[in-house]
Parts: structure tokens; C-alpha cells; sequence
């Protein structure tokens, strides 16, 4: 896991091939205020997800994982808590190939991200998006998905 802030984002164009582009990708339909929902931007390579949403307390959140895309979620407006463990120490459930979905139980540690914030979500991040800091407020993020490759 990596948790920065988007003008930092050239730090971590080396790290994937498709990790320039996808920045590139966030930063521009933040820019131009795309509308919420789904947008095919490199065929399997790579999709965004543009969510608006009210966070959540934790008693309604859900750990997941992926294993065919990392996460590039960047919260473009509000903040929000999100759990994080690492996959070995929590209990797996039964993997979705095809919503690329691996359910997780247990416990694990919570980050605040800040409108402006971005987290790198690899296969063995476990994470639980889009917790309430306190009350449920309204937020914006744009997740992109890309392929481990």
C-alpha cells in the first residue's frame, strides 16, 4: 500500500508502466468533473470507477482484496477512513474471479484519506473503503482499476 497526495504522484510512475498513465487518467476526469460511474479507458488493462457516496460506519463495511487489478482510489472530495491489513492476517473468504472480489474477516488498522489523497492498493492490501470519519458525510473519489499485468 501506498498513501500519498496526488501532486506527488510522479513519484510512483516507475513502480507499473501503467501507473503514469492512470494518474494522468484521475487527475483529468477530476479536472473536467466527469460524472459518476463507469468509463473503459484501456480495455482490460485499465478501467475508472467515478463514485459519489455518503460514507459509511464500519459496522456496514466489508474487507476486500483483488487479484487481478490494483486500486488507485483518489478522493477528490471529502475524506474518508479506510481499513487496511495485510491479506495473510486476515481470514479469507471464497474468491469472485469474476468481479475480481476476495472477501476478508477479522481486524486490521485504519487510514484517514483527505480530499486530495490517493492510495496504491496491490493484491495483498486488504482494504475497507469509504469509512465515516465520525458522521456520515458526502464524498467523491475516483478509483481506477489496472491490471497487475
Amino acid at each position: 500500500m501506498i498513501i500519498d497526495r496526488i501532486e506527488n504522484a510522479a513519484l510512483y510512475f516507475s513502480i507499473h508502466p501503467k501507473f503514469k498513465l492512470a494518474f494522468e487518467h484521475a487527475i483529468r476526469m477530476n479536472a473536467e468533473g466527469t460524472p459518476a460511474g463507469r468509463y473503459e479507458l484501456d480495455g482490460e488493462s485499465m478501467y475508472a470507477l467515478v463514485q459519489e457516496y455518503n460514507t459509511k460506519q464500519k459496522e456496514e463495511g466489508k474487507w476486500e482484496a483483488h487479484r487481478r487489478y490494483i486500486d488507485l482510489q483518489y478522493v477528490v472530495q471529502g475524506e474518508e477512513g479506510m481499513g487496511y491489513a495485510n491479506i495473510h492476517h486476515l481470514q479469507q473468504g471464497e474468491y469472485v474471479p469474476e468481479k475480481d472480489f476476495l472477501p476478508l474477516f477479522g481486524e486490521g488498522n485504519q487510514i484517514t484519506l483527505k480530499s486530495g489523497c490517493f492510495v496504491l492498493l496491490f493484491p495483498e492490501d486488504a482494504h475497507m473503503p469509504s469509512m465515516a470519519i465520525g458522521e456520515s458525510a458526502p464524498a467523491r473519489k475516483i478509483v481506477l482499476k489496472i491490471a497487475v499485468e
